[in-house]
């Protein structure tokens, strides 16, 4: 069954540009080092009336909105081989500078998930 690294972030608006351009760096280092899937997603409906929503689990403040999102892997063990590679990439290293990240690391919401239904 597939495996996917999920995570959630509160991006402020007057960033999302440097967002963006990490964001499909970063996407392209992943699948470069075998993931399946890389997506980034920004928060558009984000006032719904049921659950606690994306903004409030992210602990968004003014000005900032909310990415959802995943990548996708194999399996548990190719996930672990394709991070591994992926952290040791020069290219992501130069990307994860504390100083010029275009979000707060603190923050962030990640994790890993078997994949238990796939249709």
């Amino acid at each position: 069954m597939p495996y996917v690294d999920g995570f959630v972030v509160a991006v402020p608006k007057k960033k999302l540009r440097a967002y963006l351009h990490m964001s499909r760096a970063a996407g392209k280092v992943w699948r470069e080092h075998g993931a399946v899937e890389y997506r980034e997603c920004v928060g558009d409906d984000m006032n719904v009336r049921f659950g606690v929503p994306f903004p409030r689990i992210a602990k968004t403040r003014p000005g900032e909105t909310v990415f959802f999102s995943w990548i996708v892997f194999k399996s548990r063990a190719h996930r672990d081989r394709v991070n591994a590679r992926v952290m040791k990439d020069k290219r992501l290293l130069a990307m994860c500078n504390s100083t010029s990240m275009p979000f707060d690391c603190k923050r962030m919401a990640y994790g890993g998930f078997k994949v238990l239904v796939d249709m």
